[in-house]
């Protein structure tokens, strides 16, 4: 005990951290040493325990060990012979006993501070489930369990960073999962070297996929668990970090970040309609703005029945340049809408929209056309489900502007084509970011354009390349 006193001092200070506790008491009639974090243990229940064995005495002529290993049978006991890992697993919030004879045990009573699962803002479905990810990790993998009640299921454990010690469970089901994909993420996430991760699940994605500097999201991020238990049944792997509100879903395309929930949870005619048209909006989105300015500045092109298109009078301020600063006052709106109080966000809207916008037109520094066809994008923008998909398809757009401004009618193809070839080049985890598009499958293509009525017999992925296909 005096041994594991020093090491405490060594390690936490002399009374540096409040929230380490530390007691002498006794368990029946055994001297033991109790450790513990205060506020990641469920204080109800340890001092129920304790209770029990302050007022009683044990009877028999079992050993101390034999009595911790009697006493606590339903409360996860562990018996550690290594001080790193009985660290890691005071620190995450397991209760220590530390015996006389030198014996180390942790019970696990843990409660962390975190609140209830509840619907996420950024996947809202008008039918479904209101229940959401938190930042708890045990109740994470809990909302998934209880809708796959399957043995084959697994949540594997890792610790990763040298500092943070993030727990990180990958669930798969096994069997049904590739294990060359498994195998590649567990040897990647075994090759980090990193202190901490605060930025949770954002900093394993690029640290396992090496994204770098693409702006294209190479997973899917979801909150909901519904999306990740369909995910895991089609052979995905859904990779769970603990702090975080979220989930990794691999392997993953481009058509994976354009799907929604609501379309599944509406009748397959009206699921394949609102389909059709958050594709149309995504293509709206990246195109509109670029295809109105080569219009407006190449009315030559223009056909007599459209050739209201294009300003009349484009002011004193260059086109370009009021296309970039109505593009960029949008996203100073969304951002200050994010940092906004909710009281005061509707009043900043307000403001906004009628008083800046229109005060802007006014004094000529915008022309009506710009704001009109810059606010319709912004809307088709927002009808992206994934966020991060959204902000890349922005980027895109603004480059595909650029080139247009530059170059003409042949800086608008050129880029496209350029867009298109890189696109077509990534490949995160060996899978095609367009895939069923390029490379062709024609069934799988259907699927995607389609939303199908859930009897149809439909095989899992070909990207998964899970090992059993059909779906029973």
């Amino acid at each position: 005990m005096s041994e594991a006193e020093e090491f405490l001092k060594e390690k936490f200070g002399v009374n540096e951290s409040y929230d380490v506790g530390n007691l002498h008491t006794h368990l029946f009639d055994f001297p033991v040493l109790l450790i513990y974090i205060n506020g990641l243990v469920d204080g109800a229940v340890l001092t129920e325990l304790l209770a029990n064995v302050q007022e009683n005495k044990w009877e028999t002529d079992l050993d101390e060990n034999r009595v911790m290993e009697h006493y606590f049978p339903y409360h996860s006991i562990t018996q550690y012979d290594s001080k790193e890992k009985w660290l890691v697993a005071l620190l995450s919030g397991q209760v220590t006993f530390i015996l006389k004879n030198g014996s180390v045990y942790t019970i696990d009573v843990r409660t962390y501070p975190g609140r209830q699962p509840e619907e996420p803002d950024n996947e809202k479905v008008v039918r479904g489930s209101r229940d959401g990810f938190t930042e708890n990790i045990v109740q994470n993998t809990a909302l998934i369990r209880r809708r796959i009640r399957d043995t084959d299921l697994r949540f594997e454990l890792h610790q990763v960073s040298t500092i943070g010690q993030t727990d990180i469970a990958i669930s798969f089901i096994k069997g049904i999962a590739n294990e060359d994909n498994l195998a590649q993420i567990r040897d990647r996430m075994n090759q980090i070297q990193h202190d901490g991760f605060t930025m949770t699940d954002k900093a394993l994605e690029e640290w396992i996929f090496k994204q770098g500097f693409h702006p294209l999201p190479f997973v899917r991020f979801t909150e909901r668990p519904d999306i990740a238990a369909a995910h895991l049944l089609e052979g995905h792997i859904v990779i769970i970090v603990d702090t975080s509100p979220s989930v990794i879903i691999v392997p993953t395309t481009l058509f994976h970040h354009l799907q929604h929930a609501e379309e599944y949870r509406q009748a397959p005619i009206i699921g394949t309609i609102v389909r059709w048209i958050r594709f149309t909006g995504v293509l709206l989105s990246l195109f509109l703005l670029p295809f109105w300015y080569l219009l407006a500045k190449h009315s030559e092109y223009l056909p007599k029945s459209l050739d209201f298109l294009g300003p009349k009078d484009v002011g004193e301020i260059p086109l370009l340049v009021q296309i970039l600063f109505a593009d960029v006052g949008i996203e100073f709106l969304r951002l200050a809408a994010i940092h906004t109080p909710t009281p005061l966000s509707t009043a900043m809207g307000i403001i906004a929209a009628l008083v800046i916008g229109q005060m802007a037109v006014d004094v000529g520094l915008f022309i009506p056309e710009v704001i009109l066809y810059t606010a319709i994008t912004a809307i088709f923008t927002f009808a992206i489900p994934s966020y991060e998909l959204s902000i890349s398809t922005k980027i895109f757009r603004t480059l595909l502007l650029l080139s247009t401004a530059l170059l003409g009618v042949n800086g608008f193809f050129v880029a496209n084509v350029c867009l298109l070839w890189y696109v077509c080049s990534v490949r995160p985890l060996n899978v095609p970011y367009l895939w069923p598009a390029l490379p062709f499958f024609p069934k799988a293509f259907l699927r995607i354009l389609i939303r199908f009525p859930m009897p149809t017999n439909a095989k899992r992925p070909y990207i998964t390349r899970a090992p059993v296909r059909k779906r029973s």
